[in-house]
């Protein structure tokens, strides 16, 4: 009898949703993986931890319907059920800009076709005027035509495009800048074109349903470090954690040896899935043609203010603000395990340069008389606690002219392989783009290696 073909050894570095995926996929290829984190956790950017009695989300994360790739890694990791989808779009939308008084708009969907599906909610939002209304129909009907892939698209800003398209500063704040921050983590004149129409056309225009809002009602730390844990062990996933890589040699043979905290592994393919700035600095020469350009892949950051109340301030699960610094606030009361009387909400905040690094004594008198324009049941209420997290890495700057910066999964060296949301998907940095990355990785690495497996998870044009 012969002896049994060795398996093919796969070491993946780095455990947020990117590595997580990556492992998964190449495990279920057949291939002895390991997975190697630096945290004490997974989840990567995504994740929990405790205050007291709390369990705490350190930043809002949502998903959309057309996020398919995050849609399989739901199902995979077995928690689809912990972060239900909308059954249709409704975004409530507070303006407080109006010297009357705060005024509810919201956005919807129909079950019609697209683009019919918006035009009854873009119809009755409040929030703009009627001749605005039909000046986003118009630029929406440009978009649709748009092919995100265009390099053209990435060289101009949103902003610019918007502008030429005859959308008033009204028009972006009310609108299109409501949803492009949050998904884009920039404004208009900071986003690149090409990555915005790639939200816009996916999530407004591909599918009546594209857009419908998912999150989590239970703590990030659920499904991205303690399901996916064990959807890893499940796979055979080898998982060591607070193990940072320290080097990445090719041997003489050519295969790999990855050395961590204490232990050296010798492998036939890795996969690094860590932040390009980390990735720049264990790549070894040769492996991109200029690898100083993922330095110039520059990062921007998230805010999150967390606020307890002594009662319960807001009737609904969330809802945007516009005229006021709020962007987006949730309840967390539920999935933070709260005790006692009160209600927990979380003010997220993207492209949070100009706060990022304010006190949280500054940030308090900042936020707390804005929420109270917003909720009136909030004026008089207690503050049971109140505190901030920051992410100041929280995604790459989708910034014009990025594109061209961005690597595919494969590099010059064979066996290595790129993940990461900051790698070139085709989207913004959303958990969307960070599992299409390992998925994509690991198609690289199993290719290369004589082994495609399977079907990647389904992704959407």
């Amino acid at each position: 009898m012969s002896e049994e073909t060795p398996r093919p050894v796969a070491v993946v570095v780095g455990g947020g949703l990117a590595g997580v995926t990556a492992a998964l996929r190449l495990a279920d290829a057949g291939l002895d993986v390991t997975l190697l984190e630096g945290r004490p956790r997974l989840g990567g950017l995504a994740f929990s931890f405790q205050r007291g009695d709390l369990t705490v989300d350190n930043g809002q994360h949502v998903y959309l319907r057309c996020c398919t790739a995050y849609r399989w890694f739901l199902d995979r990791v077995g928690a689809a059920h912990l972060a239900p989808l909308q059954d249709r779009l409704d975004v409530p939308v507070l303006d407080v800009g109006r010297p009357a008084g705060p005024r509810l708009g919201r956005l919807r969907r129909t079950g019609l076709p697209v683009p019919l599906h918006l035009a009854g909610g873009l119809a009755a939002y409040p929030h703009l005027s009627l001749a605005e209304k039909a000046g986003v129909g118009r630029a929406a009907l440009a978009l649709g035509r748009l092919d995100p892939a265009d390099p053209a698209l990435d060289r101009i800003d949103f902003a610019t495009w918007l502008k030429q398209h005859g959308q008033s500063q009204r028009t972006i704040e009310a609108l299109w800048d409501l949803v492009g921050v949050a998904t884009l983590n920039a404004t208009a004149p900071n986003a690149s074109m090409a990555l915005a129409a790639k939200v816009f056309k996916t999530g407004l225009l591909s599918d009546p349903g594209a857009a419908d809002i998912g999150w989590a009602t239970v703590p990030l730390g659920e499904l991205h470090d303690t399901l996916a844990r064990k959807a890893l062990d499940t796979a055979g996933v080898r998982t060591e954690l607070r193990a940072k890589v320290s080097s990445l040699t090719r041997t003489e043979d050519g295969r790999w040896r990855v050395e961590s905290a204490g232990e050296r592994i010798t492998a036939d393919t890795v996969v690094l899935a860590v932040p390009q700035h980390e990735t720049h600095d264990l790549l070894p020469a040769g492996a991109l043609d200029e690898p100083d350009l993922l330095l110039d892949i520059d990062n921007a950051p998230i805010l999150n203010v967390h606020v307890i109340y002594d009662r319960t301030v807001l009737r609904r699960p969330f809802f945007a603000a516009i005229g006021s610094p709020v962007q987006w606030v949730f309840d967390r009361t539920h999935s933070s395990g709260l005790k006692g009387p009160g209600q927990y909400l979380a003010v997220s905040q993207s492209a949070a340069q100009d706060e990022i690094d304010l006190p949280v004594a500054e940030l308090r008198e900042r936020y707390l008389p804005e929420l109270e324009r917003l909720l009136p049941a909030a004026r008089g209420a207690g503050i049971r606690d109140f505190f901030v997290t920051r992410e100041r890495t929280a995604t790459f700057a989708p910034a014009p002219g990025t594109g061209p910066l961005r690597p595919g999964p494969r590099t010059r060296l064979p066996g290595l392989h790129l993940s990461g949301a900051w790698t070139a998907t085709g989207w913004p940095a959303t958990m969307e783009g960070a599992v299409r990355s390992g998925s994509r990785a690991a198609d690289a690495a199993l290719q290369d290696l004589g082994r495609p497996h399977g079907h990647p998870p389904q992704e959407a044009a």
